[in-house]
């Protein structure tokens, strides 16, 4: 039977593991520009949630760093990589963005992603161990001064590299955006939506705030003393709700501050391998990571040069952020790219498993000795020791509403019918109806280039006695008309916009929708049709 370790044994690996800071986190630094109040705070909270944040109304900052993921992703997708081939080696497992907007909010074709959702070309980061950090991203390209991107004025000096990261992705292509973005699209769509208008299951903190039916300005009132709504505050808000997401709860945490109780045997043991094998070298308690950059040959440099892109030093040629082990057992993507899925995987890459890409392998990554009998309680240790039970079960600071997103979407229903070169048209219809969205959005892909193409958009479901398959009705439809864009068979696209009221009466109702596209290669009467996409208002 093992043993626990001694308890002076146990305190005194404790003591040393946390020779290099406190034995627990200290308070969570932030700029004296942006002191932390409760009402920045919860409209940070708000805002983080939002996916009205985004242009399409289906992506909030909150997607990708989802609590019970470690702060992470917990839904991935594949991006090609370099060579622009899946499956292949250099694949990464990102994060699910938008589908690719023109500058007027149109669907357009984008390589390599033509008109599916597009994927990061990174695997993200988690925020919940991003306070402490002087710089942001795994390239550290989000930096220490906050520049007001509307005046190019420098508003925080230092100690804002949570500020600088909150606003890259809402202008971001991939991640949140249209091409060509605007910080005055962004400020006038927030000041004209109700705030998590698509979010269910609000936690307390948050239903409170909403308590009244309050709009965005309302809440920045509360939080700056104004009702402006500037990328500034939107950047201060954020950066304020990340820096109230603080994991300190661990057992080790515990442990470290003289409860000898909290770790099991095996974890104490995992906290000795962790010590002596060289992982606390980089993974520095009570951090868990020493906030550097370092290359582990995960990929080769030619893939993606990491930090060297943002300092142009030769030196710094593959590396990337070291990140924390907080929470990293909630995890199931590891790595800049994801290459590994589960955590035994990265520690058997420590221990010698797999290729090593060089050049530039950092000294210290060379060092790590861990033998296979030291590895299970090792993954014990890093996976149960470092995890705070609250992200684990959702609780303060870690509630979050349900995103729409995360409900069930639109539903295809009925038959289509092909155009020329066999190509059958399809509508996209990723984004959700709701009561008073500013844009809702319907695409229409693979249709035939340059063609006159229809939408019928009904509250009911049809038939008619007819070769195409019209399964909408007709007689209570909304006809749109379009061209569609581009040029041959399956290259036409075509997008329709509008504003629906802001009405709760509308709230349930079921919307069916179809396409129609004049084409003479279509053997059903000269008209390619899509399936129906059944959605709900508000649903």
């Amino acid at each position: 039977m093992k043993r626990s370790l001694p308890v002076a044994v146990a305190l005194a690996i404790a003591a040393a593991l946390a020779a290099q800071g406190p034995p627990t986190l200290p308070p969570v630094p932030f700029p004296p520009q942006n002191p932390i109040t409760a009402q920045k705070a919860v409209l940070g909270k708000i805002l983080y949630w939002d996916e009205q944040l985004s242009s399409s109304d289906t992506v909030a900052c909150g997607s990708c760093h989802i609590p019970r993921a470690g702060g992470a992703a917990a839904v991935f997708a594949t991006h090609p990589g370099l060579d622009g081939v899946a499956p292949s080696p250099d694949d990464i497992r990102g994060s699910s963005g938008v589908v690719h907007m023109d500058a007027n909010g149109h669907y357009t074709s984008q390589a390599p992603f033509g008109l599916s959702v597009q994927v990061t070309g990174r695997a993200a980061q988690s925020a919940i161990t991003s306070q402490y950090s002087p710089l942001q991203f795994w390239d550290g390209r989000a930096g220490a001064a906050l520049v007001d991107p509307l005046t190019n004025q420098t508003v925080i000096q230092g100690g804002a590299s949570l500020e600088v990261q909150s606003l890259g992705p809402i202008l971001n292509s991939v991640e949140m955006a249209h091409e060509g973005r605007t910080w005055a699209e962004v400020t006038a769509k927030l000041a004209a939506s109700r705030p998590l208008a698509l979010a269910t299951n609000l936690p307390g903190d948050v239903a409170t705030a909403l308590a009244g039916n309050p709009s965005y300005g309302d809440l920045f009132q509360r939080a700056f003393g104004d009702a402006a709504i500037t990328p500034v505050r939107i950047a201060m808000a954020i950066a304020t709700y990340e820096r109230t997401l603080v994991a300190n709860q661990t057992p080790w945490d515990a442990f470290a501050a003289g409860n000898p109780g909290a770790l099991t045997p095996q974890q104490q043991q995992g906290m000795m391998i962790f010590g002596q094998s060289g992982c606390a070298a980089c993974h520095r308690p009570p951090f868990f990571t020493d906030h550097s950059f370092r290359n582990i040959g995960i990929r080769p440099v030619q893939e993606d040069s990491g930090r060297q892109a943002i300092t142009n030093q030769p030196g710094d040629a593959g590396r990337f952020k070291v990140p924390s082990l907080r929470n990293v057992g909630l995890k199931t993507n590891f790595m800049h790219q994801g290459r590994f899925t589960t955590l035994q995987q990265v520690i058997d890459y420590y221990g010698g498993v797999g290729q090593r890409f060089g050049p530039n392998l950092d000294p210290a990554f060379l060092a790590v000795r861990l033998p296979q009998q030291q590895r299970a309680a090792l993954d014990d240790f890093v996976r149960n020791a470092l995890t705070d039970p609250r992200v684990t079960q959702g609780l303060p600071p870690f509630d979050r509403p349900t995103l729409r997103s995360e409900r069930p979407g639109a539903i295809r229903l009925g038959q289509a019918s092909a155009g020329s070169g066999g190509q059958v048209p399809a509508l996209i219809d990723v984004q959700p109806a709701y009561p008073g969205a500013l844009e809702f959005r319907i695409g229409l892909r693979n249709a035939l280039g340059g063609a006159a193409a229809m939408l019928a958009v009904s509250p009911l479901q049809g038939s008619y006695p007819l070769p195409v398959p019209i399964g909408v009705d007709l007689g209570a439809a909304i006809l749109e008309f379009a061209s569609t864009s581009g040029s041959g068979a399956g290259n036409g696209v075509a997008t329709w916009i509008w504003g629906l009221p802001n009405l709760s009466s509308l709230n349930g109702l079921p919307i069916f929708a179809q396409g129609f596209v004049l084409d003479p290669g279509s053997n059903t009467m000269g008209i390619a049709a899509t399936r129906v996409s059944r959605l709900v208002v508000g649903g």
